[in-house]
């Protein structure tokens, strides 16, 4: 399975912008997709989830309400639509799939970087 990212550029405060995660390989094996970020100097935090099949998704509290993945069926492609953006979510962001509901994230995307000006 191989994922690449794209989507992520600059916008400002308030702003919105939608990561696209399009998938290739052997996508039978993806039973979830997740959206992570890293700021330099930090560890890399899981922001959203959604379980390939049945659509069922997580956020953390940082980012509910503001952030919503998706999936495209006919594209098998995932999407990270975020809005209100702060500058706190200024980060590389990736997205990952695993072949299983829980445990190791197998495959990972390049980064794409998001920066949130004031």
């Amino acid at each position: 399975v191989q994922l690449q990212a794209s989507g992520g550029g600059l916008v400002q405060a308030g702003g919105s912008l939608r990561l696209s995660c399009a998938t290739s390989g052997h996508t039978f094996r993806i039973l979830r997709m997740g959206w992570w970020r890293q700021v330099p100097g930090k560890e890399r935090e899981l922001i959203a989830r959604i379980y390939w099949r049945e659509r069922t998704t997580y956020y953390p509290d940082s980012v509910k309400g503001r952030f919503f993945i998706s999936r495209d069926d006919a594209e098998n492609t995932g999407y990270l639509q975020m809005n209100s953006l702060k500058p706190e979510d200024t980060a590389v962001y990736y997205c990952a799939a695993g072949p299983s509901y829980s445990g190791e994230w197998n495959y990972w995307s390049q980064g794409t970087l998001v920066t949130v000006s004031s």
